[in-house]
């Protein structure tokens, strides 16, 4: 059990992140290539307190994201427990944190303000970050000769 759950952490972890670096941020990328939006991707700018790069405190944030999607989805019931989960979880539960926690301590507003179209696509995108976590964790369980839940 203590085995399982060990790899669970640590399989969420490399999907969070390496969803985040392929998917989020390609959908980010993709979007403001489109016209639709104006975000900053794979941004190396310093963060405040500590002037790490945006995009490495976004990894460390999306890994401890990936390790409670990796957690909690696979033990939701039915459709929920696969990768309509991780997309709902990724598209919910972070976007709802970002929104009413992390922008407001940034000093910016609630929701950014909730402007369109980004309160929109920003889930949108959110939720192809989720379906990359579910593609990265059932590679690493396929790769680790683990079974995978669909």
């Amino acid at each position: 059990m203590a085995n399982t759950t060990i790899r669970t952490v640590i399989f969420g972890a490399i999907a969070g992140a390496v969803a985040f670096l392929i998917f989020h941020q390609g959908g980010f990328w993709a979007l403001t290539q489109a016209g639709l939006l104006k975000a900053s991707t794979w941004s190396m700018a310093a963060t405040k307190p500590f002037a790490v790069p945006v995009v490495i405190s976004y990894i460390f944030w999306t890994a401890l994201w990936g390790i409670a999607a990796a957690l909690i989805v696979p033990r939701l019931p039915g459709a929920l427990g696969g990768v309509l989960g991780w997309i709902l979880f990724a598209a919910i539960v972070p976007m709802l944190a970002n929104w009413f926690i992390a922008l407001p301590l940034k000093g910016a507003p609630v929701g950014g303000g909730f402007a369109m179209p980004g309160v929109v696509l920003a889930p949108l995108v959110y939720g192809f970050w989720g379906f990359g976590m579910w593609l990265i964790m059932r590679l690493l369980h396929q790769m680790s000769g683990q079974p995978t839940r669909a």
